[in-house]
C-alpha cells in the first residue's frame, strides 16, 4: 500500500486537518523533534487505498543568511554585502532539526500533499518542504504526478474536504517573489545597519539602542511618524472668530444656528459682522429641506481593516492582533486572517456562516431576523484573488476564548453580520435662516431604519436636538448673537490605525508584514507608543529620518520601496524575471549606499546636536589596564565601557547588571574585572573587558567571560572553577559561581542550566583532585557548626557533586529541560564528566551524549 505524506504549517493545523479527513479515526505520536506530531490513518487517494501520514512544520523551515565569515561585522566591509557576499539557506530553528524530522517521516513515501497557508509565504514554505522531502521519497514511475497543493481558507469540514478533492500544484513564482524579498531585505538592511551602527555607536554614548537598524520597509514606516512630528513642531496656531446665533422656537427652548461663512481670521471684520447681525431682532426661515440619506454598511473585513480597528477601538497592537487572529484561525473559529480581499465570491455560503451564530445571546435576535427575512448581499468590494474576507466559521463564547481573543472574535463576528444587514437610513433636515444680511444653518438627523448599526452600535447616527417644524417665511426671535474666539490646532501624533492606512496607501509592506514593521520601529526605540496608541518618535528616530532626508530622501520616502513591491508582485504573477529584479534593485541601493557613506557627515552633524559623545557619557567604574585611569560604564543600550584617555570602547554582555568585581585585576592585561549578573535567580560571572573583546587564547572567541577562559592558573578561570560537563548541552561546563554564597551555585557557561548546592556553607572551593568515577573536579565544602547538614556534626567534606552520597540531598538542578541524572544509584564506572579543556588536555567525553545521560539512570 502506498503512502501519502501531508504537511501543514503548524502542529495544531495538522491535527485539525487530519481529524477532519480521517473522521477522527487516526493514531498520533510525537515526532523526533518533540515539537511536531505525526497523525496516521488509512483512506483513498487518486483511486487507490493508501496510508496517510500527516505532520507539520513550525513556520519557515529555512532562513536566508550570509555564509559564516560575512557575519563578522569587524572583518567585512558592508559594501561587499550587496553582491560579493554569498548567501545560504540555513535552518530557521536549528533546535527543531526540522529538515531531519521531515526526511525521517517522509522517507519512502509515494506522494506529498502540501497544506501550508495559502499565501506567498506559504508557497515559499512549500518549496522548503519539497527540498527536504523529495530526495528521500520513492521515485515516481514515468510522468506520474507526486506533488500536490491543497488550497483552503478555513478549518471547516466543508473547506478541508473540498481542498482535498481539488488539489493543485504549488506556485513557484509566488515562492520566488518571497525569495527575492528576503534577499533584498537581508543585503540592503544589513549593509546600512552595520555601517551606521558601528559609525554612531563608536561616537555617541546615549543613543539607547543596541542596533541602529535600516530596513527598506521599516525606514519609510518611521518616516511617516517623523513627518507627522515635524508638522506638529512647525505648526503655528492662528486665531479665528466664529459668529454664533441662538433663536427661540418654543417657550424656554432655543436653537443654535451655525454661521455659513464658518470663520474669519480678522478680528475687526468679525466684529463688523457681529454688529450688523445684532441689529436684527428676528431670524427669517429662507428654506427647509428634508432628504432621506443612507449610511452604508461596511465592506467585508480584510486584514488591514482588522488591524486598524483593533488598534483604534480595541487598544491592541498590530502584531498582538495578528497573533490572536492566527490562533483563532488554527482553532477553527475564523477564516484565514491574511487577506486583501473585501468581496465574497458568489459561491460563498453566507447563510451557513450566519447560522453558526444563532445561539449567541449578544446577537442571536439579529441573526434570526436576517435568516427569516432574507440576508442582503454584501457590498461589492475588492477581489485581490487571494482568500475570502475574514469570517467567523463557528460559534464561540467569552469563556472559551477569554480576554483579547474574545474581543477580536466579537468584532469580526459583528462586522460579518453587519455586512449582511441593510444600510442605516435616516432623514436629514436642513433649515436655512437669514439674520440681517448674514446666513445661518441648522442641521438635524432622525433615524428611519437603524439597519447594520443595531449590530455595530458605535456606528449609529448620534442623537441630536430635534428641529422645530417650520416652513419658508417663518420667523423666530433672536435670543443671542455672539462672537467666539478660537485657535487652529496642530495635528496629533499618528495612531497605529492611521499609520497602517498610510502604509497600505503607499504600498509599504504587505498585510502580513505591516505589523512586523511597526513592531520593529518600536523595538528599536525609534518611536514610543503613547496613550491612544499614538506613535511618538524618539530623538534617535527623528535624527535618523532627518539625516536620510539630508543625504538621500529616497531612503526614507515610500516611493522607491513601493516600486520594488510592484516588481515583486510581477515576479509572483510570472511577469518579471526574478534574477533581473534582484540585480537591478541591488545595483540601485548599492549606489545609494556608497553615496550615503560618503555623505555620512551630514547626518553626524544632526547627531552631535542631540547626543553626547562617548567621553561625556556614563559613570566611572573600572580601571583601564593600559593607562590605569577609570573607564566609564555606559548603561544605555548597548552597555559598554569607554576609556576616554585611550579612546577605546569595550563591549559588555547585555541584558544584565554590571558592577566592579572586588577591584581584582586580570593577570594578562591588568584590566580591572567586572561582574555581570542576570539577577539573583540567574547566572553571574566575572570578565575582563579586554579579554572579552580580544580573546587571549586560540581556543577562545570574542564575547567569552572568565567562566570560559582557559588560562591555566588564573583563580577566576574555567581551569580553576570548572567542575564538570553540563548535563544538558553538548559543550558546556558547570562552573562554580564564587560570588553566590551563602546560596551557592554552579552554572553552565554555555546554556541556562544552574545547579544550586550547599546552601549556607561558609566556603565552597574547587579542588585540584578529580572524581575517579566520572572525572569531575571534587569540591571542598566548609560549613559553620551550627548550620552543618553533614552527618556526625562534621563541618567539612570533600567529594564529587555528582557521585558522593553525602552530597545527594544538598544538590538541586534549576532551569533544565531534562531531568537531572544525579545520584540515581549504581556503582558502575561513569564517563565524560570532566570539566573539559580547561582542566586537562584530553578529558574523557562520551561518544554518544544520550548514552552518557542514560548511564546515570542505572
Amino acid at each position: 500500500m502506498k503512502t501519502v505524506f501531508m504537511v501543514a504549517e503548524k502542529p495544531s493545523l495538522a491535527q485539525s486537518i487530519a481529524k477532519i479527513l480521517s473522521r477522527g479515526n487516526m493514531s498520533s505520536h510525537k515526532g523526533l523533534n518533540g515539537a511536531c506530531s505525526v497523525h496516521v490513518y488509512t483512506g483513498s487517494f487518486v483511486g487507490q487505498s493508501v496510508h496517510f501520514k500527516m505532520t507539520s512544520v513550525c513556520g519557515h523551515v529555512m532562513t536566508l543568511d550570509f555564509i559564516g565569515k560575512y557575519n563578522n561585522w569587524d572583518k567585512v566591509d558592508p559594501a561587499e554585502l550587496f553582491s560579493k557576499a554569498p548567501t545560504e539557506k540555513k535552518e530557521a530553528n536549528p533546535k527543531l532539526t526540522m529538515v531531519k524530522f521531515l526526511q525521517v517521516e517522509g522517507r519512502g513515501c509515494d506522494y506529498i500533499v502540501l497544506w501550508l497557508d495559502c499565501d506567498k509565504e506559504g508557497e515559499n514554505i512549500c518549496f522548503e518542504v519539497l527540498d527536504a522531502v523529495l530526495p528521500v521519497m520513492n521515485k515516481p514511475r514515468g510522468t506520474e504526478k507526486t506533488v500536490y497543493r491543497a488550497k483552503f481558507s478555513s478549518i471547516t469540514d466543508t473547506d478541508i474536504c473540498n481542498a482535498m478533492n481539488c488539489l493543485g500544484e504549488p506556485n513557484r513564482n509566488e515562492a520566488l517573489s518571497v525569495d527575492a524579498r528576503q534577499e533584498l531585505d537581508l543585503r540592503i538592511g544589513c549593509a546600512f545597519t552595520r555601517f551606521q551602527t558601528k559609525y554612531f555607536q563608536g561616537k555617541y554614548g546615549n543613543l539607547d539602542s543596541s542596533l541602529i537598524s535600516f530596513g527598506p520597509c521599516q525606514t519609510p514606516t518611521l518616516g511617516f511618524c517623523v513627518e507627522r512630528h515635524d508638522k506638529i513642531q512647525s505648526f503655528k496656531p492662528e486665531t479665528y472668530w466664529v459668529l454664533q446665533a441662538k433663536v427661540n422656537h418654543e417657550k424656554e427652548s432655543s436653537l443654535t444656528l451655525e454661521w455659513d461663512r464658518v470663520r474669519v481670521f480678522d478680528r475687526e471684520i468679525a466684529q463688523m459682522f457681529l454688529n450688523i447681525t445684532k441689529m436684527a431682532r428676528e431670524a427669517k426661515v429662507e428654506s427647509v429641506s428634508k432628504k432621506e440619506k443612507a449610511k452604508q454598511r461596511p465592506l467585508a473585513l480584510n486584514t488591514v481593516e482588522m488591524l486598524r480597528v483593533a488598534s483604534a477601538a480595541l487598544g491592541m497592537g498590530p502584531q498582538h492582533t495578528m497573533q490572536i487572529a492566527e490562533r483563532l484561525y488554527t482553532q477553527g473559529y475564523i477564516s484565514y486572517p491574511r487577506t486583501e480581499t473585501t468581496h465574497y465570491p458568489e459561491n460563498f455560503d453566507l447563510k451557513e456562516s450566519l447560522r453558526q451564530q444563532t445561539n449567541n445571546p449578544y446577537w442571536a435576535e439579529t441573526v434570526k431576523a436576517l435568516l427569516s427575512e432574507g440576508v442582503n448581499r454584501p457590498r461589492k468590494g475588492h477581489d485581490a484573488g487571494d482568500h475570502p474576507p475574514i469570517t467567523p466559521m463557528r460559534a464561540a463564547t467569552e469563556a472559551e476564548l477569554g480576554g483579547d481573543g474574545w474581543r477580536l472574535y466579537e468584532y469580526i463576528t459583528r462586522h460579518f453580520i453587519a455586512t449582511l444587514c441593510a444600510d442605516c437610513k435616516y432623514l436629514q433636515t436642513t433649515i436655512s435662516c437669514i439674520i440681517g444680511p448674514e446666513h445661518f444653518t441648522c442641521v438635524g438627523k432622525m433615524v428611519i431604519s437603524p439597519g447594520f448599526t443595531e449590530i455595530m452600535p458605535w456606528q449609529s447616527i448620534p442623537l441630536e436636538e430635534s428641529l422645530p417644524n417650520c416652513e419658508k417665511g417663518d420667523v423666530f426671535p433672536v435670543s443671542e448673537v455672539k462672537l467666539l474666539e478660537k485657535q487652529t490646532n496642530p495635528p496629533d501624533y499618528l495612531t497605529e490605525a492611521e499609520l497602517i492606512t498610510l502604509m497600505e496607501k503607499h504600498g509599504i509592506g504587505t498585510d502580513a508584514s505591516i505589523p512586523v514593521h511597526i513592531n520593529n520601529i518600536c523595538q528599536r526605540n525609534y518611536v514610543t507608543v503613547e496613550s491612544g496608541r499614538r506613535l511618538k518618535p524618539t530623538n534617535l528616530g527623528i535624527v535618523l529620518v532627518h539625516g536620510y532626508y539630508k543625504i538621500d530622501a529616497e531612503l526614507v520616502l515610500p516611493t522607491i520601496r513601493s516600486a520594488v513591491e510592484k516588481q515583486l508582485n510581477l515576479i509572483a504573477q510570472g511577469k518579471a524575471n526574478y534574477q533581473q529584479v534582484l540585480e537591478h534593485t541591488l545595483d540601485i541601493f548599492k549606489r545609494k549606499f556608497h553615496y550615503f557613506v560618503d555623505s555620512i557627515a551630514g547626518m553626524d552633524e544632526l547627531m552631535e546636536v542631540s547626543f553626547s559623545p562617548l567621553a561625556a557619557t556614563g559613570k566611572p567604574l573600572s580601571r583601564c589596564g593600559k593607562c590605569h585611569r577609570f573607564m566609564k560604564y555606559i548603561q544605555a543600550k548597548p552597555s559598554r565601557l569607554h576609556c576616554s584617555h585611550c579612546d577605546e570602547t569595550y563591549s559588555l554582555p547585555q541584558n544584565g547588571t554590571i558592577k566592579l568585581y572586588k577591584e581584582l585585576r586580570c593577570p594578562l592585561d591588568d584590566f580591572e574585572l567586572v561582574l555581570w549578573s542576570s539577577g539573583s535567580r540567574g547566572k553571574s560571572y566575572p570578565l575582563c573587558p579586554y579579554c572579552y573583546n580580544h580573546p587571549p587564547f586560540r581556543d577562545m572567541k570574542k564575547g567569552m567571560g572568565c567562566n570560559e577562559c582557559t588560562h591555566p592558573t588564573c583563580q577566576h578561570s574555567l581551569s580553576m572553577l570548572g567542575i564538570g560537563q553540563c548535563v544538558e548541552c553538548e559543550n558546556g561546563v558547570l562552573v562554580l559561581d564564587p560570588t553566590s554564597g551563602p546560596k551557592w551555585k554552579m552554572a553552565c557557561n554555555k546554556c541556562n542550566v544552574i545547579v544550586h548546592f550547599f546552601e549556607n556553607a561558609h566556603k565552597v572551593r574547587v579542588s585540584p583532585e578529580t572524581c575517579e568515577s566520572c572525572d569531575a573536579a571534587l569540591v571542598d565544602v566548609d560549613f559553620n557548626k551550627a548550620k552543618s547538614p553533614l552527618p556526625g556534626d562534621e563541618t567539612q567534606h570533600s567529594g564529587c557533586v555528582f557521585c558522593d552520597p553525602v552530597f545527594q540531598d544538598l544538590v538541586e538542578l534549576k532551569h533544565a529541560a531534562t531531568r537531572h541524572p544525579m545520584h540515581r544509584g549504581g556503582q558502575g564506572k561513569r564517563q565524560g564528566r570532566g570539566r573539559g579543556k580547561g582542566r586537562r588536555p584530553n578529558p574523557k567525553r562520551p561518544k554518544d551524549k544520550m548514552a552518557a545521560l542514560a548511564a546515570y539512570f542505572v
